[in-house]
């Protein structure tokens, strides 16, 4: 009789057992818990992988970033401008010392009219000083000034037409410097000195970057500083060459446009602001050369030459408004 207890008894623990090893086997399968827990995936998986391209997204505008702001302190430290840039930027291939020599050429020449031109007075030699002055360090520069705007603009011209040759070599399978010195050979100058300067410079070994950084400070101009920055970006970033550059282009022209429709509403107000502003002078020079006796007192008398500088203040202050009233920014 015990004998038959404990058998019952351990065959007792042993159904227990093996059932208990089956509920634990087959729960997951009886119970709701499965259903419960693909839903939870369901629902975790696309937010995971929503959170993995914000990421990546974040990842991608902090390169951008980083890139932006590596370029602006480039230029910020190749901000200085010598003299020997500005004669680059005008396309002028002369050295410091013969601009300079040339400017005390024209400052003496200026100075000899006025003393060939004016009786003797106190009045011709504070003139010939000043102009002999403005010779020097006044119209050379304005010279190259105006040379370095024509020479910009002529770049800025071409430049879409030179993006639209990349944007077809890429296509057509080319890399980007081969594209580049297509470019070089086959448009107009500017672009194509500035250009065939960017494929010398990467003959040597000078990186594609550091390459239009320096044709940016030889044209310090928006449009090429948005070329430089869509190549940086896509260099370190990747992305579509090609559609980018595109874009670029259309966007360079639709600022030609704008531009030369500035320009064309403009006109009238630049005419009318060169007129007024040489109006006084000219009349004073016809009246000097027809009746000079008429115009001797402002040129002899102290009160007379303190009224020409007056005058000439305020015809200063003049101009410099009309053409802060003129000049857009776009």
């Amino acid at each position: 009789m015990p004998d038959d207890i404990v058998s019952f008894g351990a065959a007792l623990l042993g159904a227990v057992a093996i059932a208990a090893l089956a509920y634990s086997l087959l729960y997951p399968y009886l119970s709701a818990d499965r259903e419960t827990e693909g839903r939870v995936k369901g629902v975790i998986e696309p937010r995971r992988a929503a959170l993995t391209q914000l990421e990546q997204a974040a990842s991608r505008r902090k390169s951008v970033a980083d890139t932006l702001k590596d370029i602006e302190d480039r230029q910020k430290a190749a901000e200085r401008v010598t003299l020997r840039l500005r004669l680059a930027r005008a396309g002028l291939q002369i050295s410091p010392r013969v601009f300079w020599l040339s400017s005390f050429v024209c400052g003496a020449t200026l100075a000899l009219f006025v003393l060939l031109l004016l009786p003797p007075s106190a009045t011709r030699l504070f003139l010939m000083i000043a102009v002999g002055l403005i010779g020097v360090f006044g119209v050379p520069r304005w010279f190259v000034n105006r040379l370095t705007r024509r020479r910009q603009q002529r770049f800025v011209l071409e430049l879409p037409n030179a993006l639209d040759v990349v944007v077809r070599g890429i296509k057509s399978g080319l890399p980007l410097n081969e594209c580049l010195g297509i470019v070089a050979r086959e448009s107009a100058e500017p672009l194509a000195s500035e250009f065939r300067e960017v494929i010398e410079q990467q003959r040597v070994g000078v990186p594609l970057g550091e390459s239009l950084d320096k044709l940016t400070n030889r044209m310090p101009l928006p449009e090429v500083k948005f070329l430089g920055i869509v190549i940086a970006i896509q260099q370190q970033s990747g992305g579509n060459l090609s559609e980018a550059l595109s874009n670029l282009s259309g966007v360079l022209r639709d600022r030609v446009r704008l531009q030369m429709k500035v320009q064309a509403l403009s006109a009238e107000a630049k005419a009318s602001a060169m007129v007024l502003a040489s109006l006084p002078p000219g009349v004073m020079v016809m009246l000097y050369l027809t009746t000079p006796d008429y115009v001797a007192p402002l040129l002899q008398t102290r009160v007379g030459n303190f009224a020409l500088l007056a005058c000439g203040i305020w015809m200063l202050m003049g101009v410099m408004v009309m053409k802060k009233m003129i000049n857009f920014k776009f």
